[in-house]
């Protein structure tokens, strides 16, 4: 896993205001993400940075790539993430006629670039995102992987391109200015709260993603993009014992390809049922493995209102159940509340946090890193076989993303000054979002009525919910140089799972009853009948209280944030009772103090 960062001037110099300097800012920016090595190179009015964690031939895999014919180069590839049917690919390419100098996936990919060009992606399995320069053409191919597990974004300038693996990279470069428009501040918002996705769109104006499964090619006629993978409409035919039988075979071939490296690699163990099934197929498949988990307690009793119960008593059990090596990590409320946590998961996202949440994940990853450089995780799975609340279709309503009333009490709009609220129309922004990814999806056809709801919250989960939910892991983990894989977005298990009839993916009258039976025979009774307990939350008091006072200490004192929000609707939020049934939840308070640390850090020109 890696950093890339770049630029290239299509006009045959670079882009404005680069100067000598400007590849090195860029690249030193994600020297997080690869702590291992980097490297860059500059020719002719382009330039490529790299930043290393070898996971895979740590001898070999140096990067930039470049393939030269006649003494000159003819292609250079930065390439992040892992390839995990390289062999394979490399096999393919050998007997075209390519020959390799190291046994790394990077090479694997500079190959089938030259060898296929933009198709190469399709070839591919894994979790990737690159960038290709030819300098006769002067053709930039950006590409990303088919979930956006890996993040890429560009913008465009008079005369070239800038790119990197995140904002901060691009941002680097001094001319690329770092503005945010209205546009901008509502994804900013709705990305946080209530977690929603725009694919392609970023915070900052004039800077854009490149949109999962899609490969963009700039040169100086323009601009194309081209998709190369979509959730696609199937007709499924398997029984439901083959169904079953299928689901534990593509999640078996993933876990295992997941598990190899040339590092330790360990799992993340909550105790559930996805990440309980990745760590069981390991140990199965002959891994002795090392779990680690994150201890936040539970409700006083029975679960609360989001179905949140310990996770402890279940990972105890998966500890004994598996034998593995583990380690748990109980953060204290000065820890989860720590300004400098805050600070620092401000600049890992580039944007806001989400409280608790990440600086939980936070600390589970720094512990992880200590140990192992790759871990895998079992993220993904709700989205794939049904996990959530709304999973169902019944909350699909007109204009509403299924979630919103499930997370309606994080609305942080009454925070907002009253005049801007006003300004941002939110709801209507948040309806046109939901009619555009409505209007992607295609269905099978003759899918019957009752169908077509349960499929369009699936949809809706994998390509607006899940994205934030991986941005977080990204961005939280490489922060550390700590590579997350994720097995069950393997993207032939997604394509078979996406197309199961509700009725079969819940025919127990359960949510995820697939990846239940996919698994009965490999996990004790009382995980396999848990039911769905979300990413846990800290109740201990003390956390609100150092929260509250960190929020009357900001109102104090003269702050950017201050000119965006409500400061009488702020204070009134300091006063509400720590459980009251209409209390505004603590997620108002992270999200004063998550927006004045981003505008003090970022000291972003709004155009609102």
């Amino acid at each position: 896993m890696c950093g890339l960062v770049g630029y290239a001037g299509l006009e045959g110099g670079p882009p404005a205001a680069t100067r000598a300097t400007s590849l090195k800012l860029m690249t030193e920016t994600l020297a997080c993400r690869g702590p291992d090595a980097s490297g860059r190179w500059e020719q002719d009015g382009a330039g490529l940075g790299h930043t290393r964690l070898a996971t895979l031939d740590p001898a070999g895999g140096h990067q930039p790539l470049l393939i030269e014919r006649d003494g000159h180069c003819v292609l250079a590839v930065v390439f992040v993430g892992e390839i995990y049917n390289h062999r394979e690919i490399r096999a393919q390419l050998a007997a075209l006629g390519h020959r390799f100098r190291d046994r790394s996936d990077s090479e694997v990919v500079l190959r089938a670039v030259d060898a296929w060009g933009p198709r190469a992606p399709a070839r591919l399995e894994g979790m990737f995102a690159y960038a290709a320069w030819e300098p006769e053409a002067r053709r930039l191919t950006l590409a990303r992987d088919r979930l956006g597990i890996k993040p890429l974004c560009y913008t465009r300038l008079p005369d070239g391109v800038v790119f990197g693996s995140e904002p901060k990279a691009v941002l680097a470069h001094p001319a690329v200015p770092t503005r945010v428009d209205r546009d901008g501040l509502r994804e900013l918002l709705l990305d946080s709260h209530p977690m929603i996705k725009t694919p392609g769109r970023s915070v900052y104006a004039g800077l854009r993603e490149v949109a999962p499964g899609t490969v963009t090619t700039i040169t100086p006629a323009g601009e194309r993009t081209e998709r190369y993978w979509s959730l696609s409409p199937a007709e499924h035919r398997d029984s439901l014992p083959d169904t079953v039988a299928t689901i534990r075979a593509l999640l078996g071939q993933a876990v295992r390809a997941q598990f190899r490296a040339d590092v330790p690699v360990c799992a993340l163990l909550s105790g559930g049922l996805d990440s309980s099934a990745i760590a069981a197929i390991a140990r199965a498949g002959g891994e002795n493995i090392s779990t680690l988990s994150v201890d936040l307690g539970g409700p006083e009793r029975g679960r609360d209102r989001m179905r949140r119960d310990a996770d402890r008593p279940y990972v105890e059990l998966m500890v004994r159940h598996l034998r593995t090596r583990h380690r748990s990590i109980a953060p204290d409320p000065a820890d989860l509340a720590d300004p400098s946590h805050r600070t620092l998961i401000c600049r890992l996202r580039d944007g806001l946090g989400l409280g608790d949440f990440d600086t939980s994940l936070l600390l589970l990853f720094r512990a992880v890193r200590e140990r192992f450089p790759v871990t895998v995780s079992g993220e993904g799975a709700d989205e794939l076989f049904g996990g959530y609340r709304w999973s169902a279709g019944d909350r699909v309503t007109q204009g509403h993303f299924p979630w919103e009333n499930v997370l309606a009490d994080a609305d942080v709009t009454r925070l907002l000054d009253p005049a801007l609220a006003a300004s941002l129309e939110l709801p209507a922004y948040r309806a046109h979002l939901y009619e555009s990814a409505v209007a992607e999806l295609e269905h099978p056809p003759g899918i019957p009525a009752h169908e077509r709801a349960p499929r369009l919250c699936g949809y809706l989960n994998l390509t607006r919910f899940l994205p934030c939910l991986l941005d977080r892991t990204d961005r939280l983990s490489m922060g550390l140089g700590l590579e997350v894989r994720v097995p069950f977005l393997d993207h032939r298990l997604v394509e078979y799972v996406f197309n199961i009839p509700w009725a079969m993916k819940t025919f127990d009258g359960r949510e995820k009853s697939l990846l239940r039976a996919a698994v009965a025979d490999l996990l004790p009774a009382r995980v396999l009948a848990r039911y769905k307990s979300p990413y846990p939350m800290t109740r201990d008091p003390g956390y609100r209280a150092a929260l509250t006072a960190q929020v009357a200490a900001l109102l104090d004192r003269p702050g950017p944030a201050l000119d965006l929000l409500d400061p009488p609707a702020v204070r009134r939020l300091l006063l509400d009772p720590p459980h009251g049934r209409d209390r505004f939840p603590r997620e108002g308070l992270e999200f004063v103090l998550d927006l004045d640390q981003w505008l003090r850090i970022y000291r972003p020109a709004l155009s609102l």
